[in-house]
């Protein structure tokens, strides 16, 4: 097996935490970031550590300096990084009049930012060494608006652009950077959500105030009945690693929700943006 180096953001619960525990089964070298791993995430960070090839990063992906240092550290003790998980993310939901010009630099700076600053930091070495991987943890919701969650679809969307430009734009140098889409699934994200600040346009809002409340439900159902298992997206990110380079697929869906209706339109999207690309003289970035 080609053990790789893989560098992984928002270990410390969730899908982050799950592929964390699934690369170190498959025998790679792992490096688990989380924010305060010797407080409020010590638990986390002490178990990840007895897992064996794992060692645990103190990272805020919100600070250019604290990315740019982990990445230099890695690079220092182990030569390369083979592949980076940009994990970490913030949710958010609520009339997207409540949230304020800082409510949405919080989840921008995050959800967008924060894989921007590790992409970069990573790939003047991947490009040197003409081989790497760069996986976005994405959603449904990059894909189609949901209302009501407006806020958290902007970042989302924003980070589907990012990977898809980059996708075609480091690809013929040797770099692979795809992303996965996740449905709703049951994981710490949903106990930690982001709303907005300014309360005092909720009553303007009348009947339509109570809906962001009545689609938390609804998810809370789905989870009952569904019972969605998070494994499934730390499973789709090892298949990922696993396939040759050049041959990864731009987004992979993770959705028991929806099936096939999110796979069914990226499939026809990115035919027609291909087509559009074509047109435009790429055809060099396609192959």
């Amino acid at each position: 097996m080609n053990k790789k180096v893989i560098l992984i953001t928002g270990t410390s619960s969730g899908f982050g935490w799950l592929t964390a525990l699934s690369c170190v089964a498959g025998g790679h070298r792992v490096y688990a970031t989380m924010r305060d791993p010797e407080g409020r995430n010590q638990a986390k960070a002490r178990a990840l550590g007895q897992q064996g090839n794992v060692a645990v990063l103190n990272v805020d992906v919100t600070d250019v300096e604290s990315v740019n240092c982990a990445v230099a550290s890695i690079l220092e003790q182990e030569g390369k990084i083979d592949v980076v998980v940009n994990n970490a993310g913030l949710y958010a939901t609520g009339i997207a009049e409540t949230f304020t010009e800082a409510d949405m630099e919080t989840i921008l700076n995050v959800d967008l930012k924060g894989p921007w600053r590790l992409t970069k930091a990573v790939l003047p070495s991947m490009r040197q060494q003409r081989a790497g991987l760069i996986i976005n943890v994405s959603s449904v919701a990059g894909r189609f608006s949901f209302p009501f969650q407006t806020v958290y679809n902007t970042a989302k969307f924003a980070l589907e652009g990012l990977t898809e430009g980059l996708y075609y734009e480091v690809r013929p140098l040797g770099v692979d950077v795809v992303m996965v889409q996740p449905g709703p699934f049951p994981t710490e994200m949903f106990g930690n959500i982001l709303t907005g600040s300014d309360v005092t346009v909720i009553a303007s809002y009348g009947e339509l105030a109570k809906v962001p409340g009545q689609i938390g439900a609804g998810i809370e159902q789905l989870f009952a009945s569904l019972k969605p298992d998070p494994q499934l997206v730390a499973d789709a990110i090892i298949g990922l690693i696993d396939t040759p380079a050049g041959e990864r697929p731009l987004r992979t869906v993770v959705d028991p929700a929806t099936g096939q209706f999110a796979v069914e339109a990226n499939d026809s999207v990115q035919k027609q943006y291909e087509q559009f690309m074509a047109a435009f003289g790429m055809q060099a970035l396609l192959s």
